[in-house]
């Protein structure tokens, strides 16, 4: 992302002051859905549902002002169907969206819908950024997950029936994946 910011910079100053702000609200939502649902399991629809309109305007927008920044006479859009600005940002709140319902689908007990609701929202982020930030954001989050639970495990205070809250590893894999990836 550092990387990714930088570059932003010199093709757009706009389109990185929307980047920024859309990191920015993703801190915020970020810590406060992990606080909610830490403690009571539940990821609010009042913060997930708004996270789409804002995440989805300021990075199609970035996106957009970047393109037409970038954009040459050499710079064809049918040479690659995802240079359409802004199409990879929805096709990976699309994708990431679709992945969390379908594991829903399979074992409901082991998958909220907030969840599924939240993976849509990140997508739209590591969309932005490329596919291998989606798929390393999601890895990351199971990763996460998965050690939380093992120690849970380990210390004796949980057992394999214990329901831990996933939005937290969701969105710490989503913020790895952004800044420790290079774009």
């Amino acid at each position: 992302m550092i990387r990714r910011l930088s570059d932003l910079w010199d093709a757009s100053p706009l389109g990185f002051w929307l980047v920024m702000a859309a990191c920015l609200y993703f801190m915020v939502i970020a810590v406060r859905l992990t606080v909610i649902d830490v403690r009571s399991h539940l990821l609010p629809n009042r913060i997930v549902f708004p996270s789409y309109a804002v995440a989805g305007v300021l990075l199609l927008a970035a996106s957009i002002l970047t393109f037409f920044a970038d954009a040459g006479p050499d710079r064809h859009l049918s040479a690659d169907l995802f240079a359409v600005p802004g199409l990879r940002v929805l096709a990976g709140g699309a994708v990431l969206w679709l992945f969390y319902f379908v594991l829903r689908l399979i074992h409901p007990p082991g998958m909220g819908f907030g969840d599924v609701k939240l993976a849509g929202v990140l997508g739209l982020y590591l969309g932005y950024l490329g596919w291998s930030h989606v798929f390393a954001g999601t890895f990351a989050a199971f990763i996460l997950g998965g050690l939380w639970s093992l120690a849970i495990l380990v210390s004796r205070r949980g057992t394999l029936r214990s329901a831990i809250p996933f939005g937290p590893f969701m969105l710490a894999g989503a913020a790895a994946a952004m800044v420790l990836i290079p774009a």
